[in-house]
This record gives C-alpha cells, sequence and structure tokens, in this order.
C-alpha cells in the first residue's frame, strides 16, 4: 500500500459516504458539509432540509456478519455526535432551527447493488 492508497475499510467507508450523499441529495436535501472535523471528532454529513438542520452519521459495511451498519451507532456515537451537531451549528453561525439527526446504513455486497437505509430521526 503507497501513502496514497486508503486502508480497505477507509476506501469502503468513503465510498459509503459518496453513495449517502447522492441518495440524500436525490431525496432533497443539500449537503452543507461532508466530513467536517474538529478536535471533538467529524460529522459525516450535514444537509439542509427546508428551514432545518440534518446531521447525517453514514455507516457502511461490507457485509451482515457483525450487525447491520447501523447497529455500530450506539448511545455514546449517538450523544458525541449531538455534540458536533451543536459544535457545527455555533461555527457556522446557524441558530433557533430544527435539527434531525439521522443515520444512513450503507451495505457493500460483492456483486450486488448497494443496500441503502435511511433512518431520519435515528438519535
Amino acid at each position: 500500500m503507497t501513502d496514497q492508497t486508503p486502508a480497505p475499510h477507509l476506501a469502503t467507508g468513503r465510498r459509503g459516504e459518496d453513495i449517502a450523499a447522492r441518495y440524500l441529495t436525490s431525496t432533497g436535501l443539500v449537503v452543507l458539509a461532508r466530513n467536517w472535523r474538529c478536535e471533538l471528532g467529524e460529522l459525516d454529513l450535514v444537509c439542509a432540509d427546508g428551514a432545518g438542520v440534518v446531521v447525517c452519521e453514514v455507516k457502511t459495511r461490507s457485509g451482515a456478519g457483525y450487525g447491520t451498519p447501523a447497529e455500530a451507532v450506539d448511545d455514546a456515537k449517538a450523544r458525541r455526535i449531538r455534540a458536533l451537531g451543536v459544535r457545527w451549528l455555533r461555527e457556522n453561525d446557524i441558530h433557533h432551527c430544527p435539527v434531525r439527526h439521522d443515520i444512513v446504513s450503507v451495505l457493500l455486497r460483492p456483486g450486488a447493488p448497494a443496500e441503502v437505509a435511511h433512518l431520519r430521526g435515528a438519535f
């Protein structure tokens, strides 16, 4: 592996985020930020849905042997994403708008189309 070749799990995650962004855009959401980072962590996707903001955690797996991708978002991860969402809103000077926290689950099985599940208001 060279410095420019991502590790397989990173490439899988990137592919899942690409699929999730296209899916969300096709449902009418507008992607405002992707892979936004601060010292607290990272938000995968932040979208606009009308007058509201949707913070999306994208989970991608190549199989369901360890459960569905969405099952990887536990309570601690949900708390961290909510805190990151508050931080993103503050840094972007966005106040008094509805915020929803979604999970987009992407299952990439070899030889099959990607399976996308969008869990709106997941946490």
